[in-house]
């Protein structure tokens, strides 16, 4: 299935908490955030001004980004969960 959020939405796939901590032992699963990170499936054309312009989105497909635990819509389609999220509810693009 093919996304194709509206203006500036960003539909993101949230990537899995990691299993074990940085010492090495391991995190159950109801002690586990939630996923915070994500990579960017799809984006939408850009923000409309008030005067019609377009400005364009700086994330792009492909990138991994953190974003806040409540920012979003959480979806589901043929079994897969999305978050999609304004531009401006991304936190950072991860390098």
């Amino acid at each position: 299935m093919e996304y194709k959020p509206l203006h500036d939405r960003v539909v993101v796939k949230p990537l899995e908490a990691e299993s074990r901590s940085a010492g090495g032992i391991f995190i159950p699963d109801n002690a586990k955030e939630k996923p915070n990170t994500g990579e960017v499936l799809a984006i939408g054309q850009g923000r409309i001004t008030e005067s019609g312009h377009v400005i364009g989105l700086t994330v792009k497909v492909g990138d991994r980004v953190l974003f806040g635990q409540t920012g979003g819509h959480k979806v589901k389609v043929n079994g897969e969960e999305v978050t999609i999220l304004k531009e401006e509810e991304i936190l950072a693009i991860v390098e």
